[in-house]
């Protein structure tokens, strides 16, 4: 695409479309365009013509959560435009919508002839990736069927089926083959003088192993108006601090992203329930360790999304040990896929246990939600998957064997398995990554918090002090070895990991912000690290740096060496917080509210590490989620930590 992407998010639907609304499904550099339903491209092709040629983009589509743009023809200013097209498009779960205003702007009848030419590829979003792999699909056949109102795109591969139906009211005068596959709707408009005709195009995607058929909204403004009720369900009760505008604006943005963000999920018992989707386009899907912290930051205000997170992971939670996908009974699902690739085992990702943090990070939310809300029947029904969790971490993840959690690097999957996951991420301040199974900081954390809460619910819940004295030894025992370990006395800092040899990986980095949260630290140490999270070389302004600059390995539009998360810096406040370095903690805090006021007070997944001394507004990553729910929810960790200040 050349021009600009624009996003709608709705539940396990999105679509990315142009300035003026058009799918061209040519591969660029960056994200692909489209509308996708559970990981598959179910129109790969969209794309608006008036007598035949494409129009010229008036006003482009403005970012919402229903696109409209404005289109004229061609044409130069001694010829005024003979119509103009008002185009609006909107979303529902599984489905699409668009409607077309065609109006005449001559004083005397004007026959307009109007076309779009759709198509669905159907394609795994792993197909679509920049890595530019190819995957053999032998037995693929895809298939078109006329019919009376519009067009159905058909696609099988064995036991996989999958369709796409587009039709249209009134119904097309025609369908015309392209050549390509590619399918024309065309009418032929009669408009009276400075009159206006409506078009109504609905999509329906039906996923191999959807349940049910999709619910198409009568028209966008319906789709909003659905939308808009789900938002303002999702905000209502919540206090916002009055005195600080700017994150009351951040907080209910967040809020209204998180509502369109969920996916469907099953619990234990098989039954249904809406947990967080990680973000979109990439990840609108269950990520363990992305929904466990977005239902913490969100816990102290919508402990349903915990409620629903914690017994969808417990069904998801591995029973028997598969090397394909990293699985160990006890472990907490890494990630869920639903798409073609996975279910035929060409992606290990259908259930993946790839995370180091995703098990301890399970139990640190059990605890959180018992102690916020008391509701300890739910820490009774998920007793045996919190045993289960524990007994990971004491056995396949290291805490016995090793003294700390450990993961290797997966060949077909992860290379890292701690929320820094990209390949170079766990390194050196020289940039020499870590060999061997490696001991990330800031898992060990998660770990010691997580053995103290299950202790809580051993005593408050399953009424088993025996246990509870075991975990809260354990933790002791993790805390002394930690900072004996990992502290570097000549940098007066925590090392980011420990190699394969037990040497120290020593870049400076954000995750020692972890800690604090955790409350892995004594208060000297707490302090020390709190502090130095907040000198410049980490601190840039809009927050604080993945990396800390002036290391070798920093990179200030690298994924996890120099960029700045939102939600590693939420969890780095609640930590200054918890340290009594509350001025530290308004600090970040401000830094991230001015970031998201500047963008229309929504949070990206990342941004760029560029400080803010040498650029007054905060540079985007490239590559970043536009709504990540982890994201999203930071602003409310971050009132929780500094409240209104």
């Amino acid at each position: 695409m050349t021009d600009r992407q624009h996003l709608l998010v709705h539940g396990a639907t999105f679509a990315a479309v142009g300035d003026g609304g058009d799918i061209s499904g040519v591969r660029g550099s960056g994200p692909p365009d489209g509308l996708f339903v559970r990981d598959a491209r179910h129109l790969s092709r969209w794309q608006l013509t008036v007598d035949g040629a494409v129009p010229q983009t008036l006003t482009p589509v403005a970012d919402g959560d229903t696109t409209r743009c404005v289109l004229v023809p061609r044409g130069g200013r001694q010829e005024p435009p003979a119509y103009t097209v008002f185009r609006e498009q909107a979303l529902g779960d599984g489905a699409f919508v668009e409607s077309l205003r065609v109006t005449s702007n001559r004083p005397v009848p004007t026959t307009v002839c109007l076309a779009v030419t759709a198509d669905a590829d159907f394609t795994d979003q792993f197909e679509l990736r920049s890595d530019y792999r190819t995957y053999a699909k032998t037995g693929a056949v895809r298939s078109r069927r006329i019919l009376g109102d519009g067009v159905e795109f058909g696609y099988r591969r064995g036991e996989w089926r999958s369709s796409t139906t587009v039709t249209a009211e009134p119904a097309p005068d025609g369908v015309e083959e392209t050549g390509t596959g590619a399918r024309r709707l065309v009418w032929t408009l009669e408009l009276r003088p400075h009159g206006t005709t409506e078009l109504l195009l609905r999509v329906a995607a039906r996923p191999h192993g959807a349940a049910g058929e999709p619910s198409v909204p009568a028209s966008p403004s319906a789709a909003n108006e659905r939308l808009l009720a789900l938002e303002g369900e999702f905000v209502e009760g919540v206090a916002f601090p009055t005195g600080w505008p700017e994150l009351a604006a951040a907080c209910a943005r967040g809020l209204a992203d998180l509502a369109s963000l969920q996916v469907t999920a099953a619990g234990p018992d098989g039954e249904e329930l809406r947990v967080p989707a990680a973000g979109a386009p990439w990840f609108l899907t269950l990520l363990g360790r992305d929904a466990l912290l977005t239902s913490l930051f969100a816990l102290p205000y919508r402990p349903q999304l915990a409620a629903a997170t914690l017994p969808a992971l417990a069904a998801a939670q591995a029973t028997e040990t598969g090397a394909d996908a990293v699985a160990q009974p006890g472990k907490i699902v890494h990630e869920v896929r639903h798409g073609e690739l996975a279910h035929f085992g060409q992606v290990p990702y259908g259930r993946y246990y790839g995370s180091v943090d995703a098990t301890p990070l399970f139990l640190v939310l059990l605890g959180a939600y018992v102690e916020q809300t008391g509701d300890t029947a739910l820490a009774r029904r998920l007793e045996s998957h919190a045993r289960a969790a524990v007994g990971w971490m004491l056995d396949h993840g290291g805490l016995t064997s090793r003294g700390y959690l450990v993961y290797r690097a997966d060949q077909g999957g992860l290379a890292n398995q701690n929320w820094k996951d990209s390949p170079g991420a766990i390194c050196s301040a020289d940039g020499t990554r870590a060999s061997g199974a490696v001991t990330a900081a800031a898992a060990q954390g998660y770990a010691y918090d997580a053995l103290r809460r299950t202790a809580g619910l051993a005593r408050t819940a399953w009424a088993d002090e025996t246990y509870a004295a075991l975990l809260e030894q354990a933790a002791g025992d993790l805390r002394d070895r930690f900072q004996r370990d990992f502290w570097m006395p000549e940098r007066s800092f925590f090392a980011l990991a420990l190699d394969g040899d037990g040497r120290q990986v020593d870049a400076l980095a954000s995750d020692a912000g972890h800690l604090l949260w955790s409350g892995l630290l004594d208060k000297e140490y707490g302090e020390a690290v709190g502090r130095r999270l907040l000198e410049p070389d980490f601190f840039s302004g809009w927050g604080v740096r993945t990396l800390a600059a002036g290391q070798a390995a920093y990179h200030p539009l690298s994924y996890h060496r120099g960029s700045v998360w939102p939600h590693d810096n939420a969890l780095i406040t609640l930590g200054l917080a918890r340290y009594g370095l509350h001025d530290e903690a308004r600090a970040v805090a401000h830094a991230l509210v001015d970031a998201a006021t500047a963008a229309g007070h929504r949070l990206p997944e990342v941004l760029a590490g560029y400080g803010r001394d040498t650029h007054t507004e905060p540079v985007p990553y490239p590559h970043a989620c536009v709504r990540e729910s982890r994201s999203a929810a930071a602003p409310l960790a971050l009132l929780t930590a500094v409240g209104g200040a």
